[in-house]
């Protein structure tokens, strides 16, 4: 079983150099979280999404995700979804203290 879900992610339509670097970087870690949590390393697994933090910030700092064109709107809340999935599927991270 897959790790992650196919979603309608389309990588031509991210244009800021903030959600490329963050599809990136989640694409190059996407085969060992997958295979950590197979292996039920949760911890290693979380750690190497950790990893995602700064990129992460910097695309909600850059990005305008509820864009007026509808096919960037629709792309980058598509890409949120997926990587909110794979999150939390090791924890809930909205029971975490910031």
């Amino acid at each position: 079983m897959r790790l992650f879900a196919a979603a309608p992610v389309d990588q031509a339509l991210f244009v800021q150099s903030e959600e490329k670097m963050l599809s990136s970087l989640f694409a190059r870690i996407r085969p060992e979280v997958e295979q950590e949590f197979a292996r039920q390393d949760y911890t290693a697994a979380l750690k190497r999404l950790a990893s995602l933090r700064d990129a992460v910030d910097a695309f909600f700092d850059k990005v305008m995700v509820m864009d007026k064109d509808e096919r960037l709107r629709r792309n980058r809340v598509a890409f949120l979804a997926e990587l909110h999935a794979a999150m939390n599927r090791i924890a809930d991270l909205s029971k975490l203290a910031v």
